[in-house]
């Protein structure tokens, strides 16, 4: 019977072996058929460094225009000894609809050689790639960029060099490429509000390569990258780690090592301010610097960026040099994760949350777009296209509108209000149109050493440290630390869609700390679901330039950094927000003391209080479509 069980076992390998090969065989056969592949050519820069690069074009003589990814990550066409066809799935679809497809691995990562520097990469490496391209005999001279997360992020700062050959662009989930732009200034996603985002100490974990990593010899030819590729692909195998574990470390700025990680640039990144110049010699794009091409922007609520995404694409559209490019700006908004818009269904969830039917034809969009400004083909999808287009949650519908936030949103203020009493669900905190005429302030300890932690929200890359998306808040608002504000049931049904203005006011005994916010809509079955979150560092009330501690007892007004969102609050719900001075692991812990934060083991508890009423109104502003 044993004997029996192994040879079934063996006929059921070879099985998937087979259906494997046969699966693999065929995108080769397909990309035979149509395309000249050329792997790993590896591309000059200026200063001599090779990036290897590998290279879709249809078979012929033709000129075609080019469907451009630049890429921290692997798309090595071998993983493992087996056939990874990702890469070879989206070339072949681009060569078949008459472009060449081009990806390429950025400076020190895989293949490519030189050393890699998280958003601090040369910008001339984007446009010495434009101008090689476009001098092939096989271009058209025009250029597209794709792609989403790592891969869109260096789209905008390339841009703003205003390279010819670059046609159009398409970024996806770029917020990690945005620096500074209107009241955002996160300098790529590692600060909200002057609170850093932990997301990049758990990514470095597993992207960034160890300096003392083995590398090939400089100037190694395309024949011996083209054999090695089979077998050695130059990815590191990175330990699993329990990633809600690793980020409870302190200090901070030794968490990695503490995970036996890998040595990179963290250890210096985490030391960095808001300001530091380095954030402003690097790859990112603020809002001081020039942009002159047409871009389809694609954003999702879920993200950890959907905010400064969506001042990205404002800013582009008012800025751009040419009245051109002002008015070649479009925008989706979908109700999905960081990057998961292809995952969208039928009844598409962001965590426990139903958003409906929210899937849009993503191919046909980015397709009619590179056909317009790559080709000059016009087409009714583009005739037909909308400025915005914007996914109405809780209605779960698509929407479309010419600005954003829409031009019928009126900016209508809910203030916080409460006998002193608002800790907790089971508190007496409301959130009312009117304003409260005296002030009771609300209370609460903030112990960095028990922080609230994070469930849910708008996240990006931190493992099993936070999961992602919308789920009820109820039981954690049973904690004291968290004050919860709740407006009456609804008689009627509104639609909250655009950026949400927040200002506390807040007393305290230390001399920093933080405040946290949280939009949350109310079912009528009480569950209570998140849409939106921010945090302000207090230090940096008065601007991101300066530290300035408090002073004991004294009320001082916090202007939050905007949440937003397109929210349907139906009938019998209720709008809610919570307060607190903690949203752990999502952003790092205040430890309340004034110190660097990066670097400190030990906190003291901040007893902290909200104030609303007379002169210190605080209050949410929410965009309400009228």
């Amino acid at each position: 019977m044993k004997n029996l069980y192994n040879i079934f076992l063996t006929l059921l390998l070879v099985m998937v072996v087979s259906v494997s090969f046969s699966q693999e065989k065929s995108i080769i056969d397909q990309l035979d058929e149509v395309a000249i592949v050329d792997q790993k050519v590896m591309m000059p820069m200026r200063d001599g460094v090779r990036l290897a690069t590998d290279i879709y074009r249809p078979k012929g003589d033709g000129k075609y225009p080019i469907v451009f990814s630049r890429t921290p990550y692997n798309f090595n066409t071998w993983g493992n000894g087996e056939l990874n066809t990702r890469t070879m799935q989206a070339a072949l679809s681009w060569v078949e609809k008459g472009y060449a497809y081009v990806v390429q691995n950025e400076r020190g990562r895989y293949f490519s050689e030189g050393e890699w520097d998280i958003l601090g990469l040369p910008l001339t490496d984007g446009y010495d790639a434009f101008e090689w391209m476009s001098k092939q005999s096989w271009s058209n001279g025009k250029v597209g960029t794709l792609g989403c997360s790592s891969t869109a992020e260096w789209q905008m700062a390339v841009a703003s060099l205003d390279h010819p050959a670059l046609g159009a662009m398409v970024p996806q989930g770029f917020g990690a490429g945005v620096g500074k732009v209107g009241d955002f200034w996160e300098q790529g996603n590692w600060y909200r509000g002057g609170a850093g985002q932990m997301l990049f100490t758990n990514w470095l974990y597993s992207v960034q390569h160890d300096p003392m990593a083995p590398k090939l010899p400089k100037g190694i030819s395309q024949k011996d990258l083209l054999r090695l590729q089979r077998f050695y692909d130059m990815s590191p195998e990175y330990p699993r780690i329990d990633s809600k574990e690793a980020l409870s470390h302190l200090p901070i700025q030794d968490i990695i090592k503490n995970q036996h990680g890998p040595m990179g640039i963290y250890e210096e990144m985490i030391t960095r301010k808001p300001n530091d110049p380095k954030w402003f010699k690097s790859g990112l794009y603020n809002d001081e610097m020039p942009f002159d091409k047409p871009s389809f922007w694609f954003v999702s609520w879920f993200d950890v960026s959907s905010g400064p995404n969506i001042a990205m694409f404002n800013h582009a559209r008012e800025n751009a040099v040419s009245q051109l490019a002002r008015d070649n700006q479009y925008l989706v908004i979908a109700p999905v994760m960081h990057c998961s818009y292809t995952r969208a269904s039928e009844n598409t969830m962001v965590g426990d949350l139903s958003v409906g039917d929210a899937r849009l034809n993503y191919d046909e969009i980015i397709t009619a777009w590179f056909d317009l400004w790559l080709k000059g083909e016009k087409s009714e999808t583009m005739e037909a296209m909308p400025r915005v287009q914007y996914y109405t949650m809780g209605s779960n519908k698509w929407q479309t509108s010419d600005v954003w936030p829409p031009a019928n949103t009126e900016m209508t203020p809910y203030y916080l209000n409460s006998e002193g009493k608002a800790n907790s669900l089971n508190g007496d905190g409301v959130l009312t149109p009117k304003k409260p005429k005296k002030d009771n302030p609300d209370t609460f300890k903030y112990d960095p050493m028990n922080p609230v932690t994070s469930h849910g929200g708008n996240v990006c890359c931190t493992g099993n440290a936070v999961v992602g998306g919308s789920f009820d808040q109820s039981e954690m608002e049973m904690r004291d630390d968290i004050l919860v504000y709740t407006s009456d049931v609804l008689e009627e049904g509104i639609e909250v869609s655009g950026f949400i203005e927040s200002y506390l006011y807040l007393s305290s005994d230390a001399k920093d700390t933080d405040v946290t916010i949280k939009l949350i809509d109310v079912h009528p079955d009480g569950k209570a679901f998140n849409l939106d979150e921010t945090i302000q560092r207090v230090r940096y009330r008065e601007g991101y330039d300066k530290e300035v501690w408090m002073e004991d007892g004294k009320v001082y007004e916090v202007k939050m950094t905007p949440m937003s969102t397109s929210n349907y609050f139906g009938k019998g719900h209720k709008i809610r927000i919570e307060v607190s001075s903690s949203n752990f692991p999502r952003f790092d812990r205040n430890m309340n003391t004034g110190g660097n934060t990066y670097d400190e083991t030990e906190g003291v508890v901040a007893t902290n209080s909200i104030h609303h009423g007379a002169k210190s109104l605080s209050r949410i502003v929410l965009p309400i479509v009228q």
